[in-house]
C-alpha cells in the first residue's frame, strides 16, 4: 500500500508519495499474490488439510458415524494390528504385481510408440492424437469398452481367440486367475498414450548432430539408441517411472468399476482394500494407517529411483 509523508522544509508542506512495493519483474506483489490465491486456497483445502487430517486419524479409532466426539486416540495400535493383518499383506502383494507389471509395460509401450511416431510415418499427427485419446477419456468409458471386449462369451477378444484355434480362451475379468492381469493390461493400454507424448517431446529436443557424429563413426541403430537416445531419455524415464508408480499404486477406478476387488479377493489391491475398510466397514483410523504405510512405501521407492538415475543420463 502507498503512504504519504509531509516535508518540513520552508514553504507549505507537500505530500510525498512512497512507491508501492514491486516484484522482480516490476509488477505489484499484491497483484501477484491475488493471482496465486485461488491455487493456494485449493492446495490448502484439498491437499494440505486432508493430508494432515489423514495422518492424525491414523492414530485414532473412528467410525465417522459417531461424529467428531467419537474419535478415540489409540496411538500405534492401528499399525500394530496392520503388521499382523494377512489381508493387508495380500493386498500389498497384489499391488506390487499390479504396478510391477503395469508400470514397465506402460513405459516400454509408450517409448516404442514414441520412437515409431518420431520418424517419417504416414498420418503421424493423426496417430499421435489417436494414441493419446485413452488418456483423456474417463475411466468409466474405458472400463465399459473393455467390459464388452472381454466378455467371456460374446466379447471380441475371445471370439478372435476362438477363430484362431483357442478352444477355451480365458474368462478374463470373471476369473480369479486372470482378473488382476486383465486390469494390468487395461491400465497399461490406457496410459501408453500419455507416456508416448512425453517421450516424443523429449525425443524431438535431442540434438541431431550427436546422431550424425555417431553415424559417421560407424555406430549402428542399436548402438546409437543405447549411447544417445536411452541415456538422453534417462531423466524423462525416471520422471515417468515415479509418476506411474504413484498412479498405479493408487489405481482404484478400473478396479471399482470392472471387478469390485473380485472374484473373491483376486483383484483387491491396497487402494481398494483401503476403500473397503474405510467406506464399507467404517474403520477410518485403520484405513488411514494403511494410507500412511502406502505413502511411505511409494516415497522410499521414488527416492531410490531418483538416486539410481543420478549421473547415468547423457546430460547429468
Amino acid at each position: 500500500m502507498s503512504s504519504t509523508t509531509t516535508s518540513t522544509g520552508p514553504g507549505p508542506p507537500t505530500a510525498v508519495r512512497r512507491p508501492r512495493r514491486r516484484g522482480p519483474g516490476g509488477g505489484s506483489l499484491t497483484v501477484g499474490w491475488l493471482f496465486l490465491l485461488p491455487n493456494l486456497l485449493g492446495f490448502l483445502a484439498f491437499t494440505l488439510v486432508p493430508l494432515v487430517a489423514g495422518v492424525g486419524i491414523a492414530f485414532t479409532d473412528w467410525n465417522v458415524v459417531s461424529g467428531l466426539s467419537g474419535i478415540t486416540f489409540v496411538g500405534l495400535d492401528n499399525f500394530t494390528v496392520l503388521i499382523a493383518d494377512q489381508q493387508f499383506w495380500q493386498a500389498v502383494g497384489r499391488t506390487v504385481f499390479y504396478a510391477g507389471i503395469g508400470v514397465p509395460l506402460t513405459m516400454f509401450g509408450g517409448m516404442a510408440l514414441a520412437l515409431a511416431l518420431n520418424g517419417p510415418v504416414f498420418g503421424r499427427s493423426a496417430l499421435r492424437v489417436i494414441f493419446f485419446i485413452p488418456h483423456i477419456v474417463t475411466t468409466i468409458a474405458i472400463g465399459f469398452v473393455w467390459l464388452l471386449l472381454l466378455n467371456p462369451t460374446s466379447g471380441l477378444v475371445n471370439l478372435t481367440l476362438q477363430a484362431i484355434g483357442v478352444d477355451e480362451p480365458p474368462t478374463w475379468l470373471v476369473s480369479q486367475e486372470w482378473s488382476l492381469l486383465s486390469l494390468v493390461l487395461i491400465a497399461a493400454w490406457s496410459g501408453m498414450g500419455f507416456h508416448c507424448v512425453i517421450y516424443l517431446s523429449a525425443l524431438q529436443s535431442l540434438p541431431a548432430d550427436l546422431y550424425e557424429a555417431a553415424e559417421l563413426d560407424g555406430a549402428g541403430r542399436w548402438r546409437r539408441f543405447t549411447t544417445i537416445t536411452w541415456r538422453s531419455l534417462m531423466p524423462t524415464t525416471t520422471f515417468l517411472l515415479v509418476m506411474s508408480l504413484i498412479a498405479q499404486s493408487q489405481g482404484f477406478g478400473l478396479i471399482a468399476f470392472l471387478t469390485q476387488g473380485g472374484p473373491g479377493t483376486s483383484s483387491t489391491t491396497l487402494s481398494y482394500y483401503m476403500y473397503q475398510t474405510g467406506f464399507q466397514f467404517y474403520r477410518f483410523g485403520y484405513a488411514a494407517a494403511m494410507g500412511m504405510m502406502s505413502f511411505l512405501g511409494v516415497l522410499l521407492l521414488s527416492i531410490l529411483f531418483w538416486r539410481l538415475q543420478r549421473g547415468r543420463g547423457l546430460y547429468t
